[in-house]
């Protein structure tokens, strides 16, 4: 897997030992679970013994895995598309393949607007990528996108792509939750759990491989197993996870506020391998504004959701994203989010302007937002964030704190760089160890005294031994 310049996300290295076939250039946009898919297809395509490759020049097949979560992303996928589609046009590249959420929300319709595409595969249909690559021309649909029921599970050959040391682990697939500021539905489907034996298998496989941290994600990681109805829930998961030798680390992302089940307090109060963090996206906080959204939530159940939490895990730290300039949001909306983000202190904080486009119920609302509105509401919020964060991260200096090694910081070769169990990968800040030793192995967790703050990073010396 590679990138255009369109994409932060890292790339999965080639393998140009793995077969003499086809030449496979592929850029993943999106999530994090997005990109899961993305490791799968490249297993998947190694397995048929395709080379993956960093250069769409040297490729005889690119692969967009594209996101359509809100308009900017679909922006960004045709933009990516239409980039790589030009060594198609020269003629280096003999295959276009355009895959995920972009596909399973525009459909057969994109055959019109990108006609240099030769197949779409939606986000129920990305396993077939082996099967459209070795079809002769004209045998097979050019567009393959259903609802979505496809779940992958430990069978499935996967190519961990985020760092040698650290890796996700999608635990569902689907949401059932009717936001209506949220597409995931449509482009995901309803709600589909692994079980816990499966996930163990696959968790375990990444260990072997040198993975200690294992990042949780799904659309909705608090409904985890209730599809099941056998009892399974994230408290059993946790602890089965954490059982696995050479994990050390296990975090969870984005846990629904509303029916936090006891288990997985449980698990983050007494368990040392389950972080204390907790991605909880709550997206607002007035009343109405919650209702319009139909979160099934008011400010005063969120308060007494996050008050459970920190009762339980009294240093818990606590990740969540706010949407501002909602339909109907009005001055007074705002200040109440204002105010509650100053009395919760939240630990970390994203915060999204709401964008108005088809297929979200909210866009049909009365009462838009105008977008200067809705940046300065962006800007402020995170301007509180921000004071709240810089004052958080103080009270860490002069502590030793364990820090997973990640590797050399990209600023200097004389720092290293990590991250504590309250610094999620990709979204939180990092930790620059300045004193580095060339004894040093990434994948380490060591212990690290903070020495200085930023705005969201930390810096620090290693503790030597005695």
């Amino acid at each position: 897997m590679s990138q255009t310049t369109t994409s932060s996300r890292p790339t999965i290295p080639s393998h140009p030992s793995l077969g003499e076939g086809d030449k496979v250039y592929m850029v993943s946009l999106g999530c994090s679970k997005n990109r899961v898919d993305s490791e799968v297809m490249v297993g998947k395509l190694q397995g048929d013994s395709y080379q993956m490759v960093n250069d769409p020049a040297e490729a005889d097949v690119i692969i967009v895995n594209s996101c359509s979560f809100i308009q900017p992303a679909t922006e960004e996928s045709i933009e990516t598309v239409l980039d790589l589609a030009r060594y198609k046009q020269d003629g280096t590249c003999k295959k276009l393949v355009v895959t995920g959420c972009m596909v399973q929300r525009y459909g057969k319709s994109l055959e019109g607007e990108l006609p240099e595409v030769d197949y779409f595969l939606g986000t129920g249909e990305y396993h077939r990528i082996t099967q459209v690559l070795s079809a002769r021309e004209g045998t097979m649909p050019k567009s393959h996108v259903d609802v979505p029921m496809y779940l992958a599970d430990e069978m499935s050959p996967r190519v961990n792509s985020w760092s040698q040391s650290s890796a996700y682990l999608k635990i569902s697939e689907g949401c059932d939750h009717r936001c209506t500021f949220c597409i995931i539905p449509t482009l995901r489907g309803k709600l589909r759990s692994r079980t816990i034996a499966s996930l163990v298998i696959e968790a375990t496989q990444l260990a072997d491989q040198g993975v200690v941290e294992l990042n949780l994600v799904s659309q909705d990681s608090t409904a985890f197993g209730r599809d099941l109805k056998d009892g399974t829930g994230l408290g059993a998961l946790l602890q089965a996870l954490s059982d696995i030798p050479g994990i050390e680390w296990v975090r969870l992302h984005y846990a629904y506020p509303h029916g936090l089940p006891e288990g997985l307090l449980d698990q983050l109060a007494n368990n040392p391998k389950v972080c204390t963090y907790l991605d909880i996206p709550l997206q607002h906080a007035a009343g109405s504004v919650l209702k319009a959204m139909r979160r099934g939530v008011t400010r005063a159940g969120q308060e007494r959701i996050l008050a459970r939490v920190r009762e339980h895990v009294p240093n818990i730290a606590v990740r969540t994203t706010f949407i501002v300039g909602f339909p109907g949001e009005t001055d007074a909306d705002f200040e109440e989010l204002c105010d509650f983000v100053r009395s919760q202190q939240f630990d970390h904080v994203g915060v999204f302007t709401f964008f108005q486009e088809d297929g979200v119920s909210a866009s049909l609302l009365d009462d838009q937002v105008p977008d200067d509105i809705k940046q300065s509401r962006q800007e402020k919020l995170m301007s509180i964030q921000a004071e709240i964060s810089r004052k958080k991260l103080h009270q860490w200096v002069g502590k030793t704190v364990n820090v997973l090694i990640e590797g050399v910081s990209k600023e200097s070769e004389l720092l290293l760089r990590g991250r504590t169990e309250i610094q999620a990968p990709d979204v939180d800040g990092q930790v620059f160890i300045a004193n580095a030793s060339t004894d040093v192995k990434i994948g380490q967790i060591l212990p690290v005294r903070i020495t200085q703050v930023g705005d969201y990073d930390l810096v620090g010396e290693l503790v030597q031994s005695s």
